[in-house]
């Protein structure tokens, strides 16, 4: 049985969803929610940019084209999405890192990510 982590946010507070449309998350639950079997840590809450989903292309994973055989119906600039917190960090490194929601970005992504670098990509003010 899997046993979800506390749904606890980057800023420690309680988790906000981060989309419902596209159906997003580990759980597909609208949440960046995980547990110990997602071993992807899909954990940051990212507001897609065309630059990075051509970027995440490149590297080998392709969050455009639809996979209806998954039910998944691709993602465009401006839709949020529950991405690997390592992608994510990798894409920082490289200079195309998407924005970040901190409040609905899962504490477990502070593993790989330090909070400094979430902050330089947050679309909220603090």
């Amino acid at each position: 049985m899997v046993t979800p982590s506390p749904s606890i946010n980057v800023l420690g507070g309680a988790l906000a969803p981060c989309s419902t449309d596209p159906m997003t998350g580990y759980f597909r639950d609208g949440a960046c929610n995980t547990c110990a079997e997602d071993t992807g840590s899909h954990t940051v809450c990212a507001v897609m940019t065309g630059e990075f989903l051509a970027y995440s292309k490149y590297v080998g994973n392709d969050l455009s084209t639809p996979r209806p055989e998954f039910g998944f119906v691709g993602l465009k600039p401006g839709d949020a999405w529950c991405l690997c917190a390592a992608r994510f960090f990798q894409a920082h490194d490289e200079g195309c890192a998407p924005k970040v929601s901190l409040a609905s970005t899962h504490v477990r992504a502070l593993e790989i990510v330090p909070l400094e670098v979430l902050k330089a990509h947050a679309i909220e003010t603090l």
